[in-house]
Formats: structure tokens, sequence, C-alpha cells
């Protein structure tokens, strides 16, 4: 049964429904990120007055802690979590492969040590698919290979046909009729790769697929050229899935090309540092230009930190370092990214989606794409945790 219908297109942006045991999702849908079972500084009910319907949490996290096992004593993650909306489970790879500088490969799965206490696991991808039953997420990720953005092909290669490898394992291992597991295509910045590796997927039949190793300090004309072509060796008919684009320009480009779902911390990640999203481009709320500004952050914003609160208090809670601060911030973010979804569908649904993202792009004034890419290079040296 395909879960997936595609509604209307404009040019190769798509609208569409996405039935879930917890809902129809419309999409292009953009997913709020809760690795650790919360949006940060939010509740449940207040990430439903936003209007977000399908949030992501992370397999790796939920398993390192609290474990996968108290969640199911204690009713599965929606319960768990206080949440009656959809859930998508990440598989927790990129994880794994990044966070631990000691983790070790094979045909069978990998060997890791936890980012919290160095303490050893192993895991096979019908582990990674078990542990998503209990979890109970209406959708659930193949553990996969991720190769780095430099790494020599014949690396990528092998990371790609082990991913196809753990893909069959995973589609074999998958028992739970209300859950759809999706498959994620690799293969590096290689057209060829990328081709084989979307086709021989393609091939399973999984309801869903997520493009990979994508929106990890590359280019990102790189970033959409890659996905440009991946696209046309997927099925048409199944819900497409870019991992990792959460800023509003790339994900009005991402809805572009033909993607209908998208993720990322960053909506949350900057808020909490005090940035935040208008339709001309991000404003630093703890700039002194902000410190006695009347007007609602926004003008037509509907969310409530701009209906009850003005930029100058919201600045003045982060100069105090107030726990509020980072609560307004991230309804304002994450309220932008639903507005902007739905007004993303409108456009395509009324066949207006060209015209919507030629103003919306021309409006508005993106970070720079240098500055963009060094930040981006010293996080990954870093290899801070992904966690939101």
């Amino acid at each position: 049964m395909n879960n997936f219908s595609l509604i209307k297109t404009s040019g190769p942006a798509r609208a569409g429904e996405l039935v879930t045991a917890h809902g129809v999702i419309p999409t292009p849908v953009f997913m709020p990120v809760g690795s650790q079972a919360t949006v940060k500084t939010l509740t449940p009910d207040e990430i439903k007055a936003l209007g977000a319907r399908l949030i992501l949490s992370n397999t790796y996290h939920l398993y390192l802690r609290p474990g996968v096992e108290v969640i199911k004593k204690l009713g599965g993650l929606h319960r768990f979590m206080g949440w009656d909306g959809a859930i998508l489970t990440d598989s927790g790879g990129y994880q794994v492969f990044s966070l631990s500088a000691l983790s070790k490969v094979t045909d069978e799965g990998v060997t890791f040590r936890s980012h919290i206490d160095g303490s050893p696991h192993f895991i096979t991808p019908e582990m990674v698919v078990d542990l998503q039953e209990e979890l109970g997420s209406d959708v659930a990720m193949v553990l996969d290979e991720p190769s780095a953005s430099d790494a020599p092909l014949s690396q990528v290669r092998q990371a790609m046909e082990r991913t196809h490898r753990w893909a069959e394992r995973s589609l074999v291992s998958h028992k739970r009729a209300n859950q759809q597991l999706f498959a994620i295509v690799q293969g590096g910045f290689s057209p060829e790769l990328r081709r084989q590796s979307a086709e021989f997927l393609a091939s399973l039949d999984f309801p869903g697929y997520a493009l990979g190793g994508l929106s990890l300090g590359e280019p990102k004309e790189l970033t959409w050229e890659t996905a440009r072509q991946m696209l046309q060796y997927l099925p048409k008919d199944k819900p497409r899935y870019l991992m990792g684009v959460g800023s509003p320009e790339d994900v009005v480009e991402a809805v572009g090309l033909g993607i209908d779902m998208m993720d990322c911390v960053l909506p949350t990640r900057v808020a909490r540092n005090g940035a935040l999203f208008t339709r001309k481009g991000r404003i630093n709320i703890d700039n002194a230009v902000f410190r006695a500004v009347e007007s609602p952050i926004e003008s037509g914003c509907d969310c409530y930190t701009c209906a009850h609160f003005s930029p100058a208090y919201v600045s003045h809670l982060f100069r105090a370092q107030e726990l509020l601060a980072y609560r307004l911030t991230t309804i304002h973010n994450l309220r932008f990214m639903v507005r902007l979804m739905d007004d993303i569908r409108k456009a395509i649904l009324d066949g207006s989606f060209d015209s919507f993202r030629k103003d919306f792009l021309s409006g508005y004034q993106t970070t720079d794409e240098s500055v963009r890419l060094e930040q981006k290079q010293k996080w990954i040296k870093a290899r801070k945790p992904e966690i939101d």
C-alpha cells in the first residue's frame, strides 16, 4: 500500500499528502527536530499550536539515553514524550559515524563508543530497525554508512554498496505494519554512484526515500546539483526526503527541485542564539538597534511571541540571560517555518510556485556563502554532537 499521494505539481515542486498512523501530513513539510524526545524549550502542546504535525527524533540518542527499553515500557515514544502527532525517527547512522572517533564498520554492523560516557556498543541494521519498531515511530530510517565529502571515490563506492546491503537486510527485518521504513540514497558527489544508488534502492520498493550525505559543508550549488540528478531516478509516487536542510532559502530551493520532506536543527539552534527569521532574512535580536523597538519582530506574523512581546523585550531577555528568551525565539522561528511551508504549498496548489520562489529569494538576504562554509567546517572539525 502506498501511503503517499501526489495532489498537484507546479513545475518540479510537489504538493501531496503522507498518511501516517498519527495523522495525514500535508507536503512539502519541514520537521522540527527533537533528537532526545523533545523540541528544545517547548512543550508538545506549544509545538502543536505552531501548526507542526511531524517531528523528528533520533534513535542513536534515545538508545543511549534513556534507553529504548525504558521508552517501550512506558508506552512508546509518543506516550513517553506526550506528543500525539507523527514522529520520524532517524536511524542515528550519521551520529554513530560522526560522534565516535573510534567507530569501526564491517558488513555485519558498527562498533562505536558512546559520546556520553565512552561505553562500547555494537549495532546492526536489523537492531536499528528493531529499536525503531519498539519506539513506535510513524516513519523509520534504515541504517546507512555516510561518507565524508572529501573521501576517495573507492571509499564512497564501498560505503554506498554497504548501505545497499544494509537496506536489503533492513527491509527483510522490518515487520511493524503501521510504520513506514525509508531508504537512504548515498554515493557522495559522483553522479554515476548517485544514479546507481537511487536506481538500486528504488528497485526495492521502499515506502519513501531520503537523500543522504548532503548539507554537510559542501557549496550549496553542489548540493542542489547532486539532489537534482538523484531525483530523476527516484519514484515519482513516493516521498522524497532531503536530510539536514532547514534555512528558509534552502527550503524554498529544495521544494523547487521536487523535495517533499526536510528537517534541520537550524531554526531552533539559531533561535537560542538570538537569530530570528523574517521574510527579509535573519536578524540578531541582541543587536543594539532592537533595544527600544516596539513594533513586532515581523509585521504580519501570528506567532505568540510577535503577538505579545516587543523586540525590545526579547532583546532584554537575551541580555539578562533569562530562559524565556530561548522559548520566545524558538516559538517565532518554528512558526515562521510552518507559515513558510503553508505558503509554499498554497503556491504549488495554485500553480504559482515559480513566481513565489523568485519573489521570496529576491527579498530574502541570505548568510554570506563563504561565512556559512567556514562556520560549517569549523563545526564538523569540532565534531560537536548534533543534539536538538
